[in-house]
C-alpha cells in the first residue's frame, strides 16, 4: 500500500507522446527499462567514479555507483511506502549526464564551456540526453520518460531559478520534488561516502587509523566490531564497521524522514510539492556524520597527491579536445557538424564529449591531441 503522499501512478502527469498503456509494465517500470537499454546508460561502465581503471579495475566505475544508489534508494522507499518503481528510475538515470573522466571532466567542460558564456551541468545534460539524444524509436525523439521520471532528473538535487532556466518552465521550478526525488541525492551521498571509503581503503590512500579517527560514525563502529570479532581480520572488521555505517545512515534517513513528514502534517503529494522545504532529510546528528564523513574524504582522498596526476591529466585532456574541435570542427564527425549549425559550436562539441567514455576521449585525445 502506497503512503496517501507518495507518487500515485494514476495522478502521472503523463509522456510528452502519449503511448498505449503496457499490458505488465506500469508506466514507471517502463522508464525503469528504457532507462537500462539506454546507451547513454551502458557507457557510465566505461565512466570514472573516483579511480580510473588505469588505476585498478577493481573499483566503482559510475554504472556500479549508479546499481548501489538504486539499491539503497528501493529500500528506503520501501520502508516509507513510497513508489518504489518511480525511486528505482530516478536512482538508475540520475548520473546518465556524467562526462568522462568523474568531476574533473565535469570541471574542464564546464571552465571550457564558459569561455563561450555557456555552462554545463550534469543534470541539465540527463534531461537533453533523454529528450533528444537517445533515439531508439520511430515515432518520436528521446525515451519519452514520464514527466516525474523527466522532473526528478532536474530537481533530485538541485533547485533551478525559474527566472534562470525559462527552457525548464514545464518542470514546476516553483515547488518541491515528490519524495522519491528529494530521496535520490541522499541515497547518492550514502552510497558514495560509504564506497569511496572502501575504494580508498583498498587502494592504501586510507589508512584504517585515519579513518577511525577522522570519520566517528566508522570509528563507533569499528569499538563495536572489535568486541564482537576481535581475532579476525582488520580487512573484515573494517568490512563490518562500514556495513554498520550504511545501515545507520539508512536508517536514520527513513526514520527522520517519517518524522519530518508527520509533523509537517502532509497528507497528499501535492503537499510534499507545496512544502516550503524538502523533507526527505537526515536527522541533525547523522548529518553532521555525513559531512565528517564527505570532508574527511575530500581531503584525503579527492585531492591525494596520488591521485592529482591523473585529475590533472583528465583536464587537459577535456580542455584541449575542446579547443581542437573549436578550431577545426570540419573533424567532427558529420551528424554533429550538422547539429552545430542549430545548437551552436560549443554546445555541440560539450555534448559530444560529454557522452565519450574515458577509453574514447583517450583515442580521440591521441588521434587530434598527440605529439
Amino acid at each position: 500500500m502506497l503512503a496517501p503522499y507518495a507518487v500515485h501512478l494514476e495522478h502521472s502527469r503523463g509522456r510528452r507522446f502519449p503511448e498505449p498503456h503496457h499490458p505488465y509494465r506500469n508506466d514507471y517500470q517502463r522508464d525503469r527499462d528504457r532507462v537500462i537499454h539506454a546507451r547513454a546508460f551502458r557507457r557510465l561502465e566505461a565512466k570514472t567514479q573516483v579511480f580510473t581503471r588505469r588505476y585498478s579495475d577493481h573499483f566503482r566505475n559510475r554504472l556500479t555507483h549508479t546499481l548501489e544508489v538504486t539499491q539503497i534508494s528501493r529500500t528506503i522507499a520501501g520502508a516509507l511506502n513510497l513508489n518504489v518503481d518511480l525511486a528505482e528510475a530516478l536512482a538508475l538515470v540520475h548520473d546518465i549526464g556524467h562526462p568522462p573522466f568523474g568531476h574533473a571532466g565535469e570541471k574542464a567542460l564546464d571552465a571550457a564551456m564558459r569561455e563561450h558564456a555557456l555552462s554545463f551541468d550534469h543534470n541539465l545534460h540527463a534531461l537533453r540526453i533523454v529528450e533528444d539524444f537517445e533515439q531508439r524509436y520511430a515515432a518520436f525523439r528521446g525515451l519519452n520518460l514520464t514527466f516525474e521520471v523527466r522532473e526528478g532528473i532536474i530537481k533530485h538535487s538541485h533547485d533551478y531559478d525559474a527566472k534562470e532556466h525559462p527552457e525548464l518552465a514545464e518542470y514546476l521550478l516553483d515547488l518541491r520534488p515528490p519524495l522519491e526525488a528529494q530521496l535520490i541525492d541522499l541515497t547518492d551521498e550514502i552510497a558514495y561516502n560509504t564506497a569511496d571509503l572502501d575504494d580508498g581503503y583498498e587502494a592504501h590512500l586510507l589508512t584504517l587509523d585515519d579513518i577511525r579517527e577522522e570519520v566517528p560514525a566508522f570509528g563507533n563502529a569499528f569499538e563495536e566490531v572489535v568486541r564482537i570479532y576481535p581475532d579476525a581480520p582488520d580487512k573484515l572488521k573494517f568490512n563490518e564497521a562500514l556495513k554498520r555505517v550504511l545501515n545507520r545512515f539508512v536508517d536514520d534517513l527513513i526514520r527522520n524522514t517519517q518524522k519530518r513528514v508527520n509533523d509537517a502534517g502532509v497528507r497528499t503529494a501535492e503537499d510534499i510539492r507545496r512544502h516550503p522545504m524538502r523533507l526527505a532529510a537526515f536527522s541533525s546528528a547523522v548529518e553532521s556524520e555525513r559531512k565528517q564523513s564527505k570532508q574527511f574524504l575530500y581531503e584525503n582522498l579527492y585531492f591525494s597527491p596520488s591521485l592529482a596526476g591523473e585529475k590533472d591529466e583528465a583536464e587537459e585532456v577535456v580542455s584541449d579536445l575542446f579547443a581542437y574541435w573549436m578550431g577545426h570542427p570540419e573533424t567532427l564527425p558529420r551528424n554533429y557538424q550538422e547539429k552545430a549549425k542549430e545548437d551552436g559550436l560549443p554546445r555541440t562539441i560539450c555534448d559530444y564529449i560529454a557522452g565519450m567514455t574515458d577509453p574514447f576521449i583517450l583515442e580521440q585525445y591521441e588521434k587530434h591531441c598527440g605529439s
